[in-house]
């Protein structure tokens, strides 16, 4: 089942320390702190819409660290949106927040509320890359955190970021594997966004910073998609959410509307050359049977793929097999008649 919320931002609130690529109002498009009267309205509009769906999805508290904020202002919130999860019109309250922000205390609170899943922003589990943006916790605090949550019975969502100032491409596949290894029910990854107004952004224009291109970035997204997909842990997001201030304060780093399709993309142009090599098709035309419900993603956004593909010489004809897997593709090659 897709995973839906009703997002709630509350930018930059909560949250003692400035990282060095913070810069909520323009992540999230807003700067207001939401009211319980909008928490209300908010609901009730996402119910009339999603009609019977709204019982499968989440009110998310999303945006600042929930948890850190004053705590009569994260209970005037919690008040708002506990009647539509008691009376059994959503499934129940997502919040995120930061490790260092999470003890059996506030877990009590947040349970007695009727929130059912909590997620992490973890970001990096090197205390190098973590101490260099100015997170203000460890990689322990995070395994801690996660520990505590899986024990009072949450559904835990951990984030990451790669790309980091201070970090690696290897860097980032460790902490992949190291938040793995806490059994995580779903993950977010945000490639870096250099944004106006931050410590990054004065990093990068004196040079001594310089994030990931999109080319980059969508190769080892990709590859951590599938890494997370092959544990049976649900990606949730992949890149930032589109927005009109984002796209105005963004100096450099990976960013597109559509980035978890560029990475799904990638996932097949690589297995394509894979089925090509041991089909030993190198030329002409060829079939590639992909499952019905990856046609889109075999073919590539604005059909890069079959562009790519026919770079290296080779005429794509795309089938549909149920029996493939998701990103799984199979290539035999056109005999001529006669």
């Amino acid at each position: 089942m897709k995973h839906s919320n009703v997002a709630l931002f509350i930018p930059h609130n909560g949250c003692p320390h400035g990282c060095s690529f913070c810069n909520q109002r323009d992540i999230t498009g807003q700067s207001r702190q939401p009211s319980a009267e909008d928490v209300i309205r908010a609901v009730q509009t996402a119910r009339e819409s999603l009609g019977d769906n709204s019982r499968n999805a989440e009110i998310a508290f999303f945006g600042g660290s929930f948890t850190a904020i004053d705590r009569s202002y994260m209970l005037e919130l919690l008040k708002a949106a506990a009647p539509f999860v008691q009376s059994g019109e959503f499934a129940g309250i997502r919040c995120s927040t930061r490790p260092d922000a999470i003890d059996r205390e506030v877990l009590a609170l947040l349970k007695q509320y009727g929130v059912t899943s909590i997620e992490l922003g973890a970001q990096s589990m090197s205390d190098e890359v973590l101490e260099a943006n100015h997170r203000g916790h460890t990689a322990q605090d995070v395994r801690n955190a996660a520990a505590l949550i899986r024990e009072e019975g949450f559904s835990l969502g951990l984030q990451m970021m790669t790309g980091l100032y201070g970090s690696s491409d290897e860097l980032d596949r460790a902490t992949a594997a190291a938040l793995a290894e806490l059994k995580p029910d779903t993950m977010r990854i945000y490639p870096t966004v250099v944004l106006q107004g931050t410590e990054l952004s004065a990093l990068y224009e004196q040079g001594l910073y310089s994030p990931p291109s999109l080319e980059e970035a969508v190769r080892l997204c990709a590859e951590l998609l599938q890494f997370f997909e092959e544990r049976n842990i649900r990606v949730i997001r992949l890149g930032l959410h589109d927005s009109d201030s984002l796209e105005q304060s963004r100096l450099a780093g990976a960013y597109h509307p559509a980035f978890r399709e560029l990475c799904e993309g990638e996932i097949m142009y690589a297995n394509a050359l894979a089925a090509m090599k041991k089909s030993r098709v190198v030329q002409g035309a060829a079939d590639f049977f992909v499952h019905p419900s990856s046609v889109s993603r075999f073919i590539g956004q604005k059909r890069k793929n079959l562009i790519r593909l026919s770079q290296t010489g080779v005429t794509a004809i795309v089938r549909q097999d149920s029996r493939l897997g998701k990103y799984e593709v199979y290539c035999a090659p056109q005999w001529p008649e006669g």
